[in-house]
């Protein structure tokens, strides 16, 4: 009975760590082939301020349980997939939460909120808003799409960890 708890949990945790990515993913994913184009498209002055806001919002409950909720579960999985190396699926479980653990959230971190933050301070209809804009938008993108890659592959291993069953302990 207690095995078939534990088992139902570590599916239950790969099933959640495989979604928090696909949805992380899909986030990305849009910034990469529309957001960011269409902020281009606009006035510097109109693209920082819509950028600016975007980034304040961002920051909401919602989103930021799946991106660190997410985490929390992919470090869980990292651990447990090298305390039971020897079980069928534990490189997709590592694999996949490097990818998310590194490539996507250590990318956010590293490279994406520094971006931000400099962007954030800058007043949008100044010249140094202007010149920042011309450069935050093709190294904002660039990391962008390392992040969205990072978590779709992340999804996509996870998902493959789901096809093997848990091995008793």
């Amino acid at each position: 009975m207690l095995q078939h708890l534990i088992t139902q949990q570590q599916f239950a945790l790969k099933l959640c760590s495989a979604l928090g990515c696909g949805l992380i993913a899909g986030v990305f994913f849009a910034f990469s082939t529309f957001v960011m184009s269409a902020l281009a498209r606009l006035q510097p002055t109109q693209g920082i301020a819509a950028m600016q806001s975007i980034n304040i919002t961002a920051i909401n409950p919602l989103f930021m349980t799946v991106l660190f909720g997410t985490a929390a579960a992919c470090i869980v999985l990292a651990v447990s997939s090298l305390l039971k190396w020897h079980q069928p699926g534990a490189a997709y479980l590592l694999l996949g939460s490097v990818l998310y653990l590194v490539g996507t959230l250590g990318v956010t971190i590293v490279f994406n909120v520094p971006l931000n933050d400099a962007l954030a301070k800058v007043e949008a209809d100044s010249t140094d808003g202007a010149n920042l804009w011309a450069s935050y938008l093709g190294n904002w993108t660039f990391w962008n799409h390392i992040r969205a890659v990072a978590a779709l592959a992340a999804a996509a291993s996870l998902t493959i960890a789901l096809c093997y069953p848990a091995a008793k302990s």
